[in-house]
């Protein structure tokens, strides 16, 4: 064991993969519903590591979170710049209230209490779950005009308040926006038939239990075997097609057999009795057309074709702001059924009057001719890559850090967004081009996954093993207090964004919950949520809101520490 502690004093950079194998490995462990979760695990097994006093340098840990916090901005980009249109405003406007609730409640007891710059950047940060600030404060306090001492005793207790708040930050939220909110919005059952209500205004027909479509593959090719009456004497596909249109079913002939011969379709090709043939679409469509066909049959030779699934993301300005059904109605889109629609790494209902946006990425599924096609009418063809644009990457980072840079000093305090900010709205520029022209900038989403959770993983580890010998002392500090405070800080602005988006902006009950979770950007509520009404539609309301709280909560990471310099 003394060899080993040994070997991590030589080799520092082993002990962030230590504390990072360990806090991944408990982050994952649930005692019922309730876990820990990543970032506060790793910070918790980092400050354990540290107890061993070994030294890490500051600019590996600033390199990390600078990756993060462009992968942030480059994720939430097209909404962010998407919701400063008209019909985005008024979900900007109650983010963006919302977010002026969660800096001044934390802010108000902090000077209430004597808290110093970093209790406080350490209150929000943990009580708001927004782990960034731990980076943006810190950046912030080493710019004030303070002692040296003062500076490193104030970053050292930021991780110590925001772990003691973020537990009841992250499980009180999704409390109060799944439990308390249904209740504050006229009750559990009146909100689960608003919702209902809504799936059915914009053409849903899912099956009613929660969960189905991730239950099984959205869209599918079935076989089967036709003796209805209805084709006595014959019916063409595409009379059979338009049947199924008539009640918004988009589902469309494939292949055919006649006479025990496998044939291409066309649309005048006659079915009749007897026939066999292959449906393709949404699967709550077709699976309901086996009793009024035909039964299903296993036939492999019938259904042995290529099908392409293809990720499309939206960029010609004739689909963004229209709805599915718009998109559907076109004739390019015969034979080519939408299995997904995801907006800031969000799902979204794929409901008939769900609304595109510019940067949203939608798979398609269908002939790969038909998919292709359709593919090059609707926007860029984002076929699946592992590469990384980090000319992209690095030249964000580099303009974001040198523009946060620059101090502007008021009253003789220095402000600035720092490298840290800088890099966050650079991402949000740059994520906003990269919609707009995607042959460049490309980050995969598994690229995305890693610059997100690793950079901010690593940061949080340094954090953890720096601040760790200090730990126990500042823990002491704070007091049991701050967990009151923390907790009072995580309700009040959730509870006031609620109250809100019923009585201010009159939302639909399910946009309310949306955008209260998405402008705490708490995805764990979002989850809780769905699960409490049985129904996505929330998630409509989470995208935009989470793209401007994702950018104001971290940036009041800088404004809390000069409002209580």
């Amino acid at each position: 064991m003394e060899w080993i502690i040994n070997q991590l004093r030589v080799h520092p950079e082993l002990t962030i993969f230590l504390t990072l194998f360990l806090g991944f490995w408990i982050g994952k462990l649930k005692i019922g519903k309730f876990s820990l979760g990543t970032v506060t695990s790793v910070l918790l097994v980092g400050v354990l590591v540290g107890q061993l006093n070994i030294p890490i340098g500051d600019p590996l840990k600033a390199v990390f979170f600078l990756l993060f916090l462009f992968a942030v901005g480059y994720k939430v980009g097209p909404q962010f710049f998407r919701g400063l249109k008209k019909d985005g405003l008024p979900q900007v406007l109650f983010a963006t209230i919302m977010c002026i609730f969660c800096l001044l409640v934390p802010f108000v007891p902090a000077k209430i209490m004597g808290y110093n710059a970093g209790e406080a950047a350490g209150l929000l940060a943990g009580s708001q779950t927004i782990s960034a600030v731990i980076g943006v404060a810190d950046d912030t306090i080493r710019g004030l005009s303070i002692s040296d001492a003062d500076k490193q005793s104030y970053i050292n207790i930021i991780p110590v308040a925001y772990a003691v708040t973020y537990i009841f930050g992250t499980a009180g939220s999704a409390w109060v926006v799944s439990s308390l909110g249904p209740k504050m919005l006229g009750g559990l059952d009146k909100v689960r038939a608003a919702c209902k209500e809504l799936e059915a205004k914009m053409g849903n027909s899912e099956a009613d239990e929660p969960g189905f479509m991730q239950a099984a593959p959205p869209v599918v090719f079935r076989a089967y075997k036709i003796n209805n009456d209805w084709f006595e004497g014959g019916k063409s596909v595409s009379d059979l097609e338009t049947y199924f249109a008539k009640d918004n079913k988009f589902i469309f002939v494939e292949r055919i057999r006649k006479g025990g011969v496998v044939k291409e379709v066309s649309p005048d090709i006659r079915l009749e009795k007897g026939d066999e043939i292959v449906l393709s679409g949404r699967r709550e469509y077709v699976i309901e057309e086996e009793e009024w066909i035909g039964p299903e049959v296993f036939d492999y030779q019938l259904t042995d074709f290529p099908a392409e699934t293809l990720p499309v993301m939206v960029t010609k300005k004739t689909f963004s702001g229209q709805t599915l059904e718009t998109l559907r109605s076109k004739k390019f889109m015969h034979g080519v059924s939408v299995r997904s629609i995801k907006r800031a790494d969000v799902n979204i209902p794929v409901l008939l009057q769900t609304q595109l946006d510019s940067g949203d990425m939608i798979e398609l599924v269908g002939m790969k001719q038909d998919v292709e096609t359709a593919a090059n009418k609707i926007g860029y063809i984002d076929r699946p890559t592992n590469q990384t644009d980090m000319m992209f990457v690095g030249l964000g980072i580099l303009i974001g850090g040198l523009v946060g840079a620059l101090t502007l000093r008021l009253g003789g305090v220095p402000i600035s967004l720092s490298t840290s900010g800088g890099a966050l709205i650079a991402g949000l520029v740059f994520g906003w081009l990269r919609s707009k022209h995607p042959t460049f900038g490309r980050i995969p989403e598994p690229s995305l996954w890693v610059l997100n959770n690793v950079g901010l993983n690593m940061f949080i580890a340094v954090v953890g093993i720096t601040a760790g010998p200090s730990f126990v002392q500042g823990f002491q500090q704070v007091g049991l207090s701050l967990f009151v405070v923390g907790a009072l800080a995580t309700a009040i602005p959730l509870i006031l964004g609620l109250l809100m988006a019923r009585y201010i902006f009159k939302f639909h009950p399910a946009y309310s919950l949306g955008c209260t979770a998405g402008a705490r950007t708490t995805t764990a509520a979002l989850g809780a949520v769905q699960d409490a009404v049985g129904s996505q539609t929330p998630a409509l309301g989470y995208t935009i809101t989470y793209a401007v709280g994702n950018t104001l909560l971290i940036i009041w990471g800088v404004v809390i520490v000069l409002l209580m310099s």
